[in-house]
């Protein structure tokens, strides 16, 4: 396993920060913060950049988000159309931050949304 981790520099006032985590042919990128948008542009860029490489199976982990704004919700749409029919897509979110605004947008009908880091992963 190889990991890279972004952080925002100087440090956002959410804490916001950026961790990919490499499994072979599966990618998670975890956040933590305030996804709003100040910092959504550097979670766009990091998983873009994941995503010219390919991997079979994207999850971004949002479950230390602490506010996901319109901008991080946009990030995650052009995330679903990067990734086309190369890489599969998923979401972990949970509770009022992430999983709440995304139901009211309608993107829990747009993506695969998984409570748990560990059920995203083992889901096929």
């Amino acid at each position: 396993m190889s990991s890279v981790s972004f952080r925002a520099d100087p440090p956002t006032p959410g804490g916001f920060s950026v961790r990919v985590d490499n499994h072979g042919e599966t990618v998670v990128v975890s956040v933590a913060g305030d996804v709003d948008l100040a910092t959504a542009p550097e979670l766009g860029e990091s998983i873009s950049t994941v995503l010219e490489r390919r991997p079979g199976l994207l999850v971004v982990d949002l479950s230390e988000v602490s506010f996901l704004a319109s901008a991080g919700m946009s990030v995650l749409i052009a995330a679903d159309q990067q990734s086309g029919e190369h890489t599969r897509f998923r979401v972990v979110a949970a509770g009022n931050a992430t999983f709440r605004p995304m139901e009211l947008t309608g993107l829990t009908e747009m993506f695969s949304i998984y409570p748990t880091r560990d059920q995203a992963l083992r889901q096929d």
